[in-house]
């Protein structure tokens, strides 16, 4: 898992479909956008997402398609060609929230990190000023989160 410290160093950020979600939800899509500079994500996930994505969203297929379709006996398709396009991408962090496919990004020893993690990195960067009123607002949701992990990101921020 990558750190929730370093700096803005990876080429490329692979998106997985609950970050688009819980953006769009909150609206805030920009800060995936002003964060990172390289984004993309894969046709499954577009599809799985059902509204057309910003353009500065690259789409791009997976190259090994038998890899996916192993990868979907344990995830969903959208996590299953994220992680695979991951493991085909060099020097890429995957942002993906569900536990399923967090584990099978970490046996392929991808860097990794969740919404939350995107959104740490946006008050690292100066993009954000606050990560709480963020977090009030995706609890609004039906996005499953633990009160652990909140208490996690408020105290790293210094918001607790």
């Amino acid at each position: 898992m990558m750190s929730l410290t370093g700096s803005r160093g990876y080429s490329i950020i692979i998106t997985d479909t609950s970050c688009f979600i819980t953006l769009d939800k909150i609206d805030a899509f920009e800060i995936l956008h002003q964060a990172f500079t390289n984004i993309v994500t894969t046709p499954e996930i577009q599809q799985e997402f059902g509204s057309e994505l910003p353009k500065w969203i690259e789409i791009r297929s997976v190259q090994d398609t038998t890899l996916k379709d192993v990868f979907k006996e344990t995830v969903d398709p959208g996590e299953a060609s994220a992680i695979a396009l991951a493991l085909e991408t060099s020097n890429a962090i995957l942002i993906i929230d569900d536990l399923k496919g967090r584990k099978l990004a970490s046996k392929m020893a991808l860097n990794f990190m969740g919404t939350f993690g995107l959104l740490v990195k946006a008050k690292e960067f100066g993009i954000i000023a606050a990560v709480k009123p963020y977090i009030e607002k995706i609890q609004a949701t039906n996005f499953r989160v633990s009160s652990a992990l909140v208490d996690l990101v408020l105290e790293r921020t210094g918001e607790k």
